[in-house]
């Protein structure tokens, strides 16, 4: 999970990535500080043209890595896309986005884990709620709508 410095985060990353027989090459390095330094969830498309200096192919294969050690959170959008953002120390979390204006909200991990809990008794279905986000309008595109 990230908290503290820029330095801070690389150094954990690189230390979880040799504790599992890896190591931080210069791609995810670029990928961790591009995620670091520009706000909000990226398109795989956006952090391979802010990490311009690294291969595209080499920018799917290193989110794909942090996704998996726990650094990275995906989160699938309105139509198909898919954002990446670096995870808090605080864990994963839930999204919700605009479908009018298309703004991207985080929302707190546990907003529906009464839901998750109901949904695994009744049906054994196990909700993997922070992979998608959640549909609807925001406060401004409704205000403007009325």
């Amino acid at each position: 999970m990230t908290a503290g410095t820029g330095n801070d985060v690389v150094a954990k990353v690189a230390a979880a990535l040799r504790n599992n027989g890896d190591r931080m090459t210069a791609s995810r390095r670029a990928v961790v500080e591009v995620l670091l330094h520009e706000p909000g969830h990226m398109s795989a498309e956006q952090v391979a043209a802010a990490a311009a200096h690294v291969h595209r192919s080499s920018v799917y294969r290193a989110l794909e890595t942090l996704t998996g050690l726990g650094f990275v959170q995906h989160v699938h959008l309105g139509h198909g896309s898919t954002a990446y953002h670096l995870i808090s120390h605080t864990g994963p979390h839930l999204h919700a986005q605009c479908r009018s204006c298309g703004t991207v909200y985080d929302l707190p991990g546990p907003l529906l884990d009464a839901v998750a809990r109901r949904l695994d008794q009744e049906l054994g279905f196990h909700l993997e709620a922070h992979h998608v986000a959640l549909s609807g309008t925001c406060a401004d595109c409704t205000t403007r709508a009325a």
